[in-house]
């Protein structure tokens, strides 16, 4: 497995500045061990504080390591198994409902065919019309009058002397005047009238059934489709829960020992904060031309001062109170870096973190429900979206059915569709280097924003809890 990379990598290789400066415009780093106090508090203090600067913090990694040995090892396994298993069980009933689905889809497929020989009936063209009328009476020979057994048109034709011409008198004949022009002995003449008069019922009868039963059909497809979505929506938070769950594999931490209690906690938090240039122009910062309303609207991509804050969490799980809650007292190593991202290198952040290790674990549940039927959603969209006779209603597509897991990996919103242009591959990102105005103007001060920033969020945490500070 590759390695997994951190989020000040993954900043580092998306941004052609950070490419060439190879570090954050700043870095504080702040040790805290207590085994007697808990880490919560920590972690919410910053976060808080975050906000309070109006950074508008988002969580991107939430990762946990227990040892084997450790009680909090056990409940979390408990837990995640329950999750599972109730994952399990929920998918076994929508594989159930798949294959339903695909059971009635192929129905459908062959009442369709079916139907296109009696609409053929029904065409303009002496040629449509015969050959749909000598299938529909093959398949009367086929699905009907075989149930007949030695009585049947093909048993006589076949084994019998003296009706050879049965089958081909009957292929033949339209109507039982038709009959009575054959040159035909009259034995066979007789059987061919009556099996005539059969099947122009059958067929007449069976045209209003077979439409009845397709339209039937496709409500159950519809009805089956509504299961999927009922199914997917009880699924969705078990395995979230489950993902959740699962551990982060750190076999040669040294932290870590199989006997010890001890837990590893990794948190990364991404605040940000947008550089206004018409403010910045008011206050000379920048020349004032740019905060024109010209230059505003010339400019093509915003800058951000962002506020990286990592940590990682070595505590010992503590019980408390009878519900069996886990306290964690230990060391926290908390550190705040700076960073300038502009609106190209943010895009390209989100599209490289996605495509990381740190959220492989989704596409794997992305897989397990909306791949398995990828191939035939035309099909059953088109089933669905069929207008029929009756008041149409609003169907649903297959994409609808998924659409909690769509949510789940924050595609939730629905999407215009896309124009013919945009078909194919999506674009890639490219982020192109910064010109003289913006390294010279927006990232410098975006940067001595940054920096102040990240400065201000640690020295507030150390004055805060009586710690040394040398502002």
């Amino acid at each position: 497995m590759a390695e997994v990379k951190s989020i000040s990598q993954i900043i580092e290789e998306v941004s052609p500045y950070y490419q060439k400066k190879k570090k954050p415009e700043a870095t504080h780093t702040l040790i805290y061990d207590s085994s007697t106090e808990t880490l919560e508090p920590i972690y919410f203090f910053i976060l808080d504080l975050m906000n309070d600067f109006g950074l508008k913090p988002e969580k991107l990694v939430d990762n946990f390591s227990a040892t084997p040995g450790s009680g909090h090892f056990a409940e979390l396994g408990q837990r995640a198994t329950i999750m599972q298993q109730q994952a399990t069980k929920i998918l076994g009933d929508v594989n159930n409902v798949l294959r339903s689905v695909l059971n009635i889809v192929y129905d459908l497929k062959d009442f369709k065919m079916r139907l296109q020989y009696y609409d053929s009936l029904k065409s303009k063209k002496k040629e449509e019309q015969d050959a749909a009328i000598l299938a529909l009476k093959q398949i009367w020979m086929d699905k009907v009058d075989i149930g007949k057994g030695n009585s049947s048109i093909k048993a006589m034709a076949m084994g019998q002397s003296g009706f050879q011409t049965l089958m081909d008198a009957f292929l033949i004949a339209k109507d039982e005047k038709e009959v009575k022009k054959l040159d035909l002995n009259d034995r066979v003449k007789r059987i061919v009238e009556a099996r005539i008069q059969e099947f122009n019922i059958w067929l007449k009868e069976s045209d209003k059934e077979l439409r009845k039963r397709y339209e039937l059909e496709k409500t159950y497809l519809k009805t089956q489709v509504n299961s999927l979505k009922l199914y997917s929506r009880w699924a969705r938070p078990y395995l979230k829960a489950a993902t959740d769950l699962e551990q982060k594999e750190k076999f040669r931490e040294p932290s870590l020992v199989k006997t010890f209690n001890t837990v590893i906690l990794e948190l990364t938090l991404l605040g940000k904060n947008k550089l206004d240039i018409a403010d910045e122009a008011s206050k000379g910062n920048v020349p004032k031309e740019l905060g024109t309303e010209k230059s505003l609207k010339r400019i093509k991509r915003n800058y951000y001062s962002c506020i990286l804050v990592d940590f990682v969490f070595r505590g010992i799980p503590q019980k408390i109170g009878q519900q069996g809650h886990a306290a964690f007292g230990g060391r926290a190593e908390v550190t705040f870096k700076g960073y300038v991202l502009n609106d190209d290198e943010l895009k390209k952040f989100e599209e490289q973190f996605k495509k990381s290790e740190i959220s492989d674990v989704l596409g794997l549940i992305e897989g397990t429900t909306t791949e398995s039927l990828g191939q035939l959603e035309g099909e059953i969209n088109s089933f669905l979206e069929e207008k029929s006779d009756q008041k149409e209603e609003k169907s649903m597509g297959l994409m609808d059915v998924f659409e909690p897991f769509a949510a789940l990996f924050g595609a939730y919103e629905k999407k215009e569709s896309p124009k013919k242009e945009d078909k194919g591959k999506p674009k890639e990102i490219i982020v192109a280097k910064d010109n003289w105005t913006e390294e010279n103007y927006f990232r410098t001060l975006a940067a001595e924003t940054a920096k102040t920033r990240t400065f201000d969020i640690f020295d507030i945490y150390k004055k805060s809890h009586g710690m040394m500070s040398f502002s």
